[in-house]
Formats: structure tokens, sequence, C-alpha cells
């Protein structure tokens, strides 16, 4: 069963005010696409400004591949106010292109037609587009266009002064380190309620198949839409995000350090797979080197610790710095249900389980028990719908109904949202009362909606009458917090500042990699 937080809820409840300032930042990937719901072919366009440094809008793998970032903010409605003017701005400036509202892309006719992210001249510019390079030769470009949402989320300076009885942020960086570990331990033993509640890709266009070997048994519409029947996130399996070629790197998570030592290891070890595919062919670069990973970010994982980097930085260097700063949830797909790919009740339950994993029990994980909680994903990813499924607690304990432990799970989750909800309204409760239902009745989940429409449709037509809709709806609504006139101005700094970038580099790009190999 799940474990007892009943000491640590009440101690929440006597302590409602540790909670207070909660901060957040969203991260929201999207595809441009043609009329007919095929890969936009064009360049970044030109009132986004520059991809490389603008603060909101830049690209993620391919150049048709948009990213959009909202500032940290401790208020989740003008979170959301923001990414949504963000989305605004971008579609009243596309040119007979829409944004793809789905995880899973498009029809992409061949993988030739992906255009890697461009940023320009610089030193840095250029090595982020080999990094890309690197990529697409190794993993396939197709995966690379598969598309999600980023929740950064960290909990207060007063939480972990109450929780932990630390001073500050620095001279309690150690025990806050450990903290957010104790919560990732958590979200890797009970994180497959996310793609259960909101995984929104079941079915994937048949375009993504071609050529691709799969051990799972799709079945298949006329309109070519390929899809498993009980499943929830196939962007979360082993055609998507997760990447087979890492699954033995045992990068455990039961401390800073020895996070950070995996990473680090992984990043200097040689790849037999890698080196194959050479390092250059015809005197142009195939891949940043030959090692596991390229960089770090080539880690796939559902949730990251994380530190704002300081210039020229890595993120396990940041980290050792000054420890976590806050942590990214890497296993939302796109809401379908929204112009903006999230939602508030999205957000509010993330806030309530990301809480309930920083105060539950989390004792450290072997390998053989992150493995089987990595098993349980799996099961949820593929086959979460299926009834009477069961899910197991614990390396080697008795499984368990999935619906029962979801329930128990939110009998925890809503004295929870009594506490956050103390002080104002009844939103946090509201969302419980919504999701709850969904371990009952499957139908109701994002995966179950979504699929009846994937079947009747397609995958092309019905994201083409979800991008359709949304457009008509960004491109009438007003701005909430930003302008034409700020986004005009960033849009002008961004250009200046890759300029300037440019200007700036002192070696020669060979120099500048060899620099980077040496650190």
């Amino acid at each position: 069963m799940i474990p007892d937080v009943s000491k640590a809820l009440s101690w929440l409840e006597a302590n409602p005010t540790v909670l207070d300032g909660i901060c957040r930042g969203i991260e929201r990937e999207t595809l441009r696409v043609t009329p007919d719901g095929h890969l936009a072919m064009t360049k970044h366009p030109e009132p986004l400004g520059a991809s490389l440094t603008h603060k909101w809008i830049t690209t993620d793998f391919a150049e048709s591949l948009l990213e959009f970032i909202t500032p940290v903010d401790s208020d989740i409605k003008r979170s959301l106010d923001f990414l949504k003017d963000l989305h605004r701005y971008t579609a009243k400036n596309l040119i007979n292109e829409k944004t793809w509202p789905l995880s899973m892309p498009c029809f992409i006719d061949k993988e030739e037609d992906i255009t890697l992210a461009q940023y320009g001249k610089s030193n840095i510019g250029r090595f982020k587009t080999l990094y890309r390079e690197g990529l697409k030769n190794r993993y396939g470009a197709l995966m690379q266009t598969i598309s999600g949402v980023h929740y950064n989320f960290s909990l207060p300076i007063s939480f972990w002064q109450a929780w932990l009885g630390v001073k500050d942020a620095e001279s309690g960086r150690e025990q806050i380190s450990d903290g957010y570990f104790k919560l990732i331990r958590n979200y890797y033993r009970f994180g497959w309620v996310i793609p259960y509640l909101f995984g929104a890709s079941p079915a994937i266009c048949s375009s993504f198949l071609r050529g691709r070997d799969t051990t799972l048994f799709f079945e298949q519409t006329e309109k070519g839409t390929c899809y498993l029947p009980y499943a929830t996130s196939l962007r979360m399996s082993d055609l998507g995000y997760t990447n087979k070629s890492q699954s033995d790197l045992n990068i455990t998570f039961n401390s800073l350090h020895t996070y950070v030592t995996g990473l680090k290891k992984a990043i200097h070890k040689p790849s037999a797979e890698f080196a194959a595919l050479g390092l250059k062919k015809e005197g142009k670069y195939l891949q940043l080197n030959t090692n596991v990973l390229q960089i770090e970010n080539e880690l796939y994982a559902p949730i990251r610790p994380k530190r704002v980097t300081g210039e020229g930085e890595s993120p396990s260097d940041a980290l050792l710095r000054g420890g976590v700063e806050y942590i990214e949830v890497r296993s939302l797909d796109i809401n379908p249900f929204t112009a903006i790919g999230v939602d508030e009740t999205q957000l509010r339950f993330l806030d309530l389980f990301l809480i309930w994993c920083a105060v539950a029990d989390s004792p450290e994980m072997s390998d053989e028990e992150l493995d089987c909680c990595r098993k349980n994903w799996h099961k949820v990813i593929l086959e979460g719908r299926r009834p009477n499924l069961d899910i197991g607690i614990g390396c080697g304990a008795k499984q368990q109904p999935l619906k029962i432990v979801g329930q128990e799970l939110f009998a925890d989750l809503e004295r929870v949202a009594e506490v956050l909800d103390s002080c104002s309204g009844t939103q946090y409760q509201s969302v419980c009362r919504e999701l709850v239902g969904m371990f009952e009745d499957p139908s109701l989940t994002f995966s179950a909606r979504v699929l009846d429409r994937m079947k009747t449709q397609g995958i092309v037509g019905f994201g083409i009458e979800l991008a359709n809709k949304y457009y008509l709806e960004l491109v009438n609504e007003p701005y909430s917090i930003l302008n034409d006139e700020r986004f005009s101005m960033e849009r002008e700094v961004s250009v200046e500042r890759q300029h300037d970038l440019e200007r700036q580099d002192s070696v020669s790009f060979e120099d500048y990699l060899k620099l980077h190999a040496e650190s």
C-alpha cells in the first residue's frame, strides 16, 4: 500500500503557511504545421525573434518545434495567462500555419523533412545545432519531434526551514537537496499516476512507424491511426520519450553526489554503438562526441533536479555549487483540451502530488526497486486503462489494483488540498473531486477521451480540427499580461543578444568543441 503519511499531513495541517510561496514555471513544446496537417518547412518566424536568445519563445529539436517558456511565478493563474499570451502573439504572427495540439507529431512524410533548429553563427549556436545533429543520428529525428509540457516546481524556503530545521537556503543546501531527492524517489514510485490521469497519446500516425522496429501490437484504423486500446501515453514509451540505450547507466537518486557522479560518468563513458556512427563524415560533424551522453541534457528522465546555471556552467556543476533549486516534471503530455497545452487542474494536481512526495516517507532506492518502478510506469503507459489492472508497490511486494492505490493516494491528496485551500477558496479540493473519479471510471481519463476522436477522425484530422479551433480562439482574444510593444521589444533585444554572442567569439568552433570536451 502507499506509505503512511498521517503524521506528516497532521504537521502540514498545523502549519499551513509553510506552503505559501510555491514557485512554478511552464515550458510547452508545439510543432508548427501547414493547413493540411503536415510539418511546416519554413524557418523560425522572424517576428518571434532569435530562438537562441529570446526569453520566452525558442525552439527545441527542430526549426519547426516551438517552445514557450514562462517566467518563474508563485501565481498559477498568472503563469497560465502569460503562457496564453505567448500563444496569442505567435498565432497572430504565423503565416498560413498553426500550432499542433497533440504530443505525437503530425504527418511527416520522411525524416529528411525535419530541419534541425538553427541558432546562428556563434559557437554556442553552432554547438546547440550540432548536439541536435547527434540526437538525429543516434535516435532518429522523428522521436525528437514529440512534444510535451515541463513543469518547474520549487517549495518555499519557509517549508524547508520548518520541515528540516535549516536556517537558510545557503547553509541548508545539502539538506534541501536531500529533501528534493526524497521527492524524486517518491515520484518514481508513484508518478505513474500522471500518465494515467493526463496521458493523451494512446495513438500515433502510421507515418511515425514507417521503418521503425517495434514489439507493440498496434491496431490500425482505415485513416492510418495506430493505437493500443488501453494505452495512456505512447510519448513516454520506448517509441518516444524514453531511451533504451540509457537503461544500464545506473544513475541513482539517493543523494545529490551519487546522482551527479553517475551523470558525469555517463558523459565520459565511451559508447561502441555511437563510435560506430563516427564523429565526422566528409568533414562534417555527426555528433558532439561518441560517449553515451553527448551532454547532460541527453539523459531522458521523467523528472530532473535542477538549478539555474551560470555562464558556461553545466547542469551538474550548478547542482554541486548550490544544491537543488527546483525540480522539473517532464511526464506531461500536451493537453489537447486547451489551446495552451496545459490547464489549471493539472498544475494544481501536480502541486498536491509533489508536496505529498516531499513529505511521504522515502527510503533510499536500490537499482532493483528503480527497475520495478520503471516497470510500473511502462505498464500504465501501455495499458493503464485495462480493467482490473494491478500495480506493484515496492519491489517484490504483492500487486495491488491500480484503482485502489489511486483512491488511497487521493485520500491523502485531499488533506493536502485542504491545507492549500485553508486561506483561499476550494480550488485544490475541487481538483481532487474532479480527478478521483478517473480511477473508478477510466473512460474519464484524457487518453480514453482522445482515443475515441482519434479512431474516428484519424490523428491528422483530429489535430487539424483542434489546431483551427485554437487558432481562431487565440487570434481573437486580447492579451492578459503582455502586449505587442513588449513582444516587439523582446524580439529586437533577442536579435541583438545573438549578434553580441557572434561578435564575442574569440576561438574557432573546433577549439570551442575541444574546450567543451575537456570540461
